[in-house]
């Protein structure tokens, strides 16, 4: 690819290259060297880069992708690691492996067990997070710098309810009370029972918040946590449903948490139309396609006036 507009003498850029090269002949000799198969700014980009990418997208995809596709999304990564440097953002290396953590979470797994799974299928950890990484800058520096861009009003979020009952839908913000019966860990399930038989003794005595929860509060090993407030419109379907059948004042039913057994006092529902499921769900998708659209153009500017140029 061709330098429109280089924001670097050659002889710098050229200068980093060799660095690059040598730092790979060290680490594990020329025939790693020979490896490299493109140069971004100076940036080595691997065979093994590319092999290990390709095992991880083709692990989570069931699909081979192309190589140029493969090749093509470690070149934007690493642009845009550079691109955020440059404007002072950085992922540190425990904000990374927080939201590696948390990846494996939304996938039932640990940290551990996600990183041995990958391993077992010839996969490198570092190929992720190296992804993980490059997203983690990447949105903050377009958000950051293209905050204006990416705001959008009411009436385009109306425009996209097509279905009349969507435009007149109602949704709910609650006041819950957090309640938990605690439960010692390692407990045997005969505790977690006698627990729950209390917790359901004490649905079918609760008088509203501001009658009972003083008295749930002198209750011996039950927990009152601080109020809070949650939206119907970031529930999901089921969630929704289960709150919209509890009267304000009642409690939700009993369910087993590593803490012990939990309940939600509905203290308040307030009605509102502006911040529904329906609309929740196009808000989501214009913050998508707005972000999209800036990124894309950002990515074209920066590989415009990149300096990429063949390992070999």
């Amino acid at each position: 690819m061709t330098l429109a507009s280089r924001t670097k003498p050659a002889f710098t850029v050229t200068l980093v290259r060799l660095l690059a090269m040598l730092v790979v002949v060290v680490g594990g000799g020329a025939a790693l060297a020979q490896s490299v198969v493109v140069f971004v700014n100076g940036d080595p980009i691997t065979a093994i880069d590319i092999e290990q990418r390709s095992k991880f997208i083709s692990l989570t995809t069931q699909k081979t992708p192309p190589r140029q596709e493969v090749l093509n999304q470690l070149i934007d990564e690493k642009l845009k690691v550079r691109e955020a440097r440059r404007w002072g953002i950085e992922a540190s290396d425990q904000e990374v492996e927080q939201n590696f953590s948390g990846m494996a979470r939304r996938m039932g797994q640990s940290g551990e067990q996600l990183t041995q799974n990958l391993g077992q299928k010839g996969v490198n950890t570092s190929t992720l997070k190296a992804r993980i990484r490059a997203d983690t800058v990447w949105e903050q520096l377009v958000r950051g710098r293209y905050a204006s861009r990416l705001q959008f009003n009411d009436k385009e979020i109306l425009a996209r309810l097509e279905k009349p009952e969507d435009r007149d839908a109602i949704g709910y913000d609650y006041a819950l009370r957090p309640i938990l019966f605690l439960v010692p860990p390692g407990a045997p399930p005969a505790t977690y029972d006698n627990r729950r038989r209390e917790a359901e003794a004490l649905r079918k005595t609760f008088k509203g918040c501001d009658q009972s929860i003083p008295t749930v509060r002198a209750m011996r090993d039950v927990a009152v946590r601080t109020q809070v407030t949650r939206s119907s419109a970031d529930l999901p379907e089921g969630l929704r449903k289960v709150l919209d059948s509890i009267p304000v004042g009642d409690l939700t039913a009993p369910e087993v948490t590593r803490h012990g057994i939990e309940m939600f006092a509905i203290c308040a529902k307030t009605e509102t139309k502006t911040n529904t499921p329906e609309r929740n769900k196009v808000r989501q998708t214009l913050q998508h396609e707005l972000f999209e659209k800036e990124s894309k153009r950002y990515l074209r500017l920066l590989r415009k006036n990149a300096l990429i140029e063949p390992g070999k």
